[in-house]
């Protein structure tokens, strides 16, 4: 099988996301606990589960927690972590976002957090998502979000400079659209801005290209620098993103 670029960046850095501090410890992973109250009895599905912060997270508060990913090197990083931490009720299996190996109406929630940017077709996945779940499920998910118009399309085409397996971060507008589309009713959303560290972000190239990348986000327009605010110098510059989160039921 020939690798896809999601599964070489995401096998060759896969450590990096267990300890990467937006994925570990983002504001976001707190709010999808509040927003969605988890039940014990609750089966809960873990769409492109990453470094596995998201089934980590709910493990304590259900019954059974599924953590799908198409890069293996993740699958057999969470399953070790899982049993580090005790959590005997987390199951990792192989799982592509839009072509999801489960029944029709198998789970209580559905999450999926910071990785739809990176999917094939975003609308497919909804879908899955929507047919997995009970009628009356939760479907939780996070993702970087853009501004629209040419502000938004910059900052997708350096994020696709740096890691060309991102594809595209949708609008807020977008996401709504969309999830409306998929037959969820959407019943609540916000954005949440995360400081990003650069030497952190940039870590995994050379001076050159780091050069680039921080020209890329301080040589710009005024109205792209107000979104990505630029700040610092050296070891203690940043920048900012922002990440849209949406709460859901099946109808």
């Amino acid at each position: 099988m020939n690798k896809t670029k999601v599964q070489e960046q995401f096998g060759k850095t896969a450590a990096h996301y267990l300890t990467s501090t937006p994925h570990a410890l983002g504001k976001s992973l707190e709010r999808l606990v509040t927003l969605t109250a988890p039940q014990k009895d609750w089966r809960v599905l873990d769409i492109a589960t990453g470094g596995g912060h998201v089934a980590y997270t709910f493990a304590p508060h259900v019954a059974r927690v599924w953590a799908t990913d198409i890069t293996q090197e993740m699958l057999d990083m969470v399953k070790t972590e899982a049993a580090k931490r005790g959590l005997g009720n987390i199951r990792t299996t192989y799982a592509k976002a839009e072509q999801l190996p489960f029944d029709d109406g198998s789970f209580d929630l559905v999450t999926c957090r910071i990785a739809p940017h990176h999917f094939d077709s975003i609308p497919e996945f909804l879908t899955e998502a929507h047919r997995v779940l009970k009628p009356g499920g939760v479907f939780a998910v996070v993702d970087n979000v853009v501004p629209a118009g040419s502000v938004g399309d910059y900052i997708n085409a350096f994020e696709r400079f740096r890691d060309p397996s991102h594809l595209r971060a949708w609008t807020m507008d977008e996401w709504r659209t969309a999830i409306k589309n998929a037959g969820f009713a959407l019943g609540h959303e916000e954005q949440i801005y995360k400081k990003m560290e650069f030497k952190s972000w940039a870590q995994r190239y050379d001076d050159t290209m780091k050069r680039l990348l921080r020209a890329m986000l301080t040589e710009v327009t005024p109205p792209v620098k107000e979104v990505l605010e630029p700040k610092g110098d050296g070891d203690d510059f940043t920048f900012r993103l922002c990440e849209g989160l949406f709460i859901a039921r099946k109808n």
